[in-house]
């Protein structure tokens, strides 16, 4: 009788790939799937000799066949380089939801390393396709809204199935456990709505103001001390210290423009605020709609925030989730970043990269992996807003299902909220909304 392999007697938590062509899309997605995602340490080779005459648990991505592995068979993308127009075609599936680039006479229906590698580098956002009013990848033109899967971290169903297939096929494998947690990020474009603006800005407000009740809002704002209505930053400490909430706030920093009126980073009580700020979470750069396609600008801005903070600042978040690839991430990665919450829809709801773990960005301009991780964000409170009013239903009932999808795969859930939207309803809305996201 034939001995079996030695993980059939005891655990091991290391799985080795054949391959008969190596690249870095293939080593990339394998760290990303394997390593990161499921918690294993993994081997790739091209030599057939020493796949076949190893002891570990073996996954056979080739053409061949009777390796006597888990065959997954490739469609190409992995040893492909540059950017190509592969034909799409989208299925339903019991086991794994939707898939794409099928492969019959598999262990798998369809080329789970290639499709994975095709959302999670954004692939279709390097293609040609029609750009939302603010020159950004618009959601429709995504295969996830096309298809049905944006409200569904896509690429965790495929790993969780994947598991229970390795699992059925080596049942000492152990995997990694992974744990949900959540991260409440706020952006603040706007610190004050009307205090600490200078003599010039808010006289001229007083002149652009048609309401009497806004002119009378201002001035008693700006001139006797009332509380301002963006000035909810007391309120967001004692209640993310209450729920023991880890929180990131993104701060506007850019010069002052159509799209970008903040105050100005000289302001001392602007300073002031982002330093009480810092001392209780982590704050990041919230990149100006004017530093878009201008490094300089973006390390001026960095650059301000460092000083104030007196910190590195690597963390950061684009001012109207201005997201281009490659551009926006080889900026940011010349200026210093290297971890970006950027990657999600300002106005829907949902996976842009159908995937709810952090992970590193893969440059198709290169071809190699950076050093910059994505933390993407599945739920905004003003996408939500429009949810509850055009739905009829309760910000609750629209946040719950996605909260509900990142903790069944024990992702990352990221927020986010905005400080000029919390009015009491909103502050009751966000109180709710830590209730089930913590």
């Amino acid at each position: 009788m034939k001995q079996k392999n030695l993980w059939y007697f005891s655990e091991v938590n290391a799985i080795i790939v054949y391959s008969s062509k190596s690249s870095n899309r293939l080593t990339y997605i394998l760290k990303t799937l394997l390593n990161e995602g499921l918690g294993l340490e993994c081997k790739l080779t091209a030599d057939l000799i020493e796949f076949t005459e190893s002891d570990l648990p073996k996954i056979n991505y080739s053409l061949r066949e009777s390796l006597g592995a888990f065959t997954i068979k490739p469609v190409g993308i992995l040893a492909d380089y540059g950017i190509r127009d592969y034909p799409i075609e989208v299925n339903s599936d019991v086991m794994f939801q939707k898939i794409f680039f099928r492969a019959s006479g598999a262990d798998l229906p369809f080329d789970l390393f290639g499709a994975a590698f095709w959302l999670l580098s954004r692939y279709e956002e390097y293609l040609p396709h029609k750009p939302d009013n603010c020159n950004r990848f618009h959601y429709k033109s995504s295969l996830a809204y096309q298809y049905d899967f944006i409200h569904t971290p896509l690429v965790n169903v495929w790993l969780a199935e994947f598991k229970i297939l390795l699992s059925k096929q080596f049942p000492a494998l152990k995997f990694k456990d992974r744990a949900y947690n959540f991260l409440s990020s706020i952006d603040i474009d706007n610190v004050y709505k009307y205090k600490y603006k200078g003599i010039v800005r808010t006289l001229a407000g007083f002149f652009s103001d048609k309401k009497i009740s806004n002119i009378r809002q201002r001035f008693n704002i700006s001139f006797r001390g009332k509380k301002d209505p963006f000035d909810c930053y007391d309120f967001l400490v004692e209640t993310n210290k209450h729920f023991e909430i880890a929180a990131i706030y993104f701060f506007l920093l850019g010069d002052y423009g159509d799209n970008d009126k903040n105050h100005s980073s000289s302001n001392l009580h602007f300073q002031s605020l982002i330093k009480h700020l810092a001392d209780y979470s982590m704050v990041g750069i919230h990149p100006s709609f004017g530093s878009r396609n201008d490094l300089k600008q973006l390390r001026i801005e960095t650059g301000r925030l460092s000083n104030i903070t007196h910190k590195n600042i690597y963390k950061s978040r684009q001012h109207f989730s201005i997201l281009k690839f490659p551009d926006t991430y080889r900026d940011l990665l010349q200026a210093g970043i290297t971890a970006d919450y950027s990657m999600g829809y300002t106005n829907l709801n949902g996976f842009r990269a159908s995937y709810c773990y952090p992970f590193q960005w893969y440059s198709l301009e290169i071809e190699s992996a950076s050093t910059l991780k994505l933390h993407p964000f599945s739920i905004t409170e003003n996408s939500v807003s429009i949810e509850v009013e055009n739905q009829k239903r309760t910000f609750i009932e629209i946040s719950k299902p996605l909260v509900a999808e990142v903790k069944k795969y024990n992702g990352q859930m990221v927020s986010v909220f905005h400080n000029n939207t919390f009015t009491q309803d909103m502050k009751k809305n966000y109180l709710e909304f830590l209730s089930i996201a913590k």
